[in-house]
């Protein structure tokens, strides 16, 4: 259930319906908003009953009940669109964000070179995995601690926030002393028991759509991180797994859309993954941009031939520049629309 109270109603009358969602046996999530307080209600009980007790409360301009099964992700309890601020950045704001670096952390020298190229094109984020989720158990698995340290470097060095992918819920905590943004895979989106640690963490999370998932899976795992606490949740369309073999995977251009039309949570897109061919990489970046993402994630490299892992996909420093530029007039289209959007809002 969603209940608005009125404008300026009262700490004691906020206090009292959520008091009486209690006792109807249901958990309590408000947000705050400038000139009135919105209540959702979560959890099992009698919906009826309870609406009808908390609409005749004085305070309560209306209550209603939520349809869609993920609660706080959707823009039924949530109508502004949430802002995932990090250091430099503001995912789901007014500024198309670009995060960009290699699929692993190889070695300070890559990683060091990448960062300070891709700063310099625009990025305002730096991807590097440290821990690296492989098919075969023979590839490289990342080098882990070692790798966050060079992340760390990195930062330093160019003052770039840090996404990066966490794998367990026992990493959690030692991925989170170096992340800015904590990345979930593909492979794991449905791990539950990560996305509940997750969801008690205090970085923000970037989601990554499963192989096989469709959108409301997809949306009920962002669920269960805001539901265990965690509110900054970036949502991550990298392609899905279908018939066709003509690229690694099948960009679901449309997930971009359709969620900005379910959820209030920001939307990014991963070319590189959705592809698999950095000849690709450029035309879908500005397909991102102009189906409104909010930003991508884009795996760059200074020499992708040397690669230990998603060599194919990543593109050269100096292609990664020429592709900033390129996006330059349809980020400036993409900042026109959010203007008119926000006024029509008001």
């Amino acid at each position: 259930m969603i209940i608005s109270m009125r404008p300026h109603a009262t700490r004691e009358e906020i206090e009292q319906v959520c008091e009486r969602i209690r006792e109807y046996g249901y958990k309590v999530h408000s947000i705050q908003g400038e000139e009135r307080v919105v209540i959702a209600a979560v959890g099992v009980g009698d919906v009826t009953a309870c609406l009808e007790s908390l609409e005749a409360m004085t305070g309560v301009e209306n209550a209603v009940r939520i349809s869609a099964p993920y609660k706080f992700v959707s823009k039924e309890f949530k109508k502004e669109r949430t802002r995932v601020r990090v250091d430099g950045a503001e995912i789901g704001g007014d500024e198309f964000v670009v995060m960009a670096g290699p699929c692993s952390v190889e070695n300070e020298k890559q990683i060091i070179e990448t960062a300070e190229s891709v700063a310099a094109a625009g990025a305002k984020v730096l991807r590097g995995g440290a821990f690296k989720p492989r098919t075969s158990p023979y590839d490289f698995q990342g080098l882990e601690l070692e790798g966050l340290k060079l992340l760390a470097k990195a930062r330093e060095a160019t003052g770039l926030a840090i996404v990066t992918e966490v794998m367990s819920e026992r990493d959690v905590e030692t991925v989170a002393e170096y992340a800015d943004i904590m990345q979930v895979g593909a492979r794991n989106m449905q791990n539950f028991a990560l996305l509940k640690t997750l969801g008690k963490c205090r970085r923000p999370i970037l989601l990554k759509r499963g192989m096989s998932s469709t959108i409301k899976e997809l949306l009920m795992s962002a669920e269960y991180i805001t539901a265990h606490g965690n509110p900054n949740v970036i949502l991550c369309e990298r392609g899905i797994r279908t018939f066709e073999t003509a690229t690694r995977n099948t960009c679901d251009i449309t997930a971009v859309a359709v969620l900005n039309e379910l959820t209030h949570l920001p939307v990014i897109l991963d070319p590189s993954h959705a592809t698999g061919k950095r000849s690709l990489v450029p035309a879908l970046a500005r397909a991102a941009v102009a189906v409104g993402a909010d930003g991508l994630l884009v795996e760059v490299h200074p020499c992708p031939e040397k690669a230990i892992s998603d060599g194919a996909q990543s593109l050269r420093l100096e292609r990664f520049h020429s592709m900033m530029r390129e996006l330059e007039p349809y980020i400036q289209i993409w900042k026109e629309s959010r203007l008119t959007a926000a006024a029509a809002t008001v």
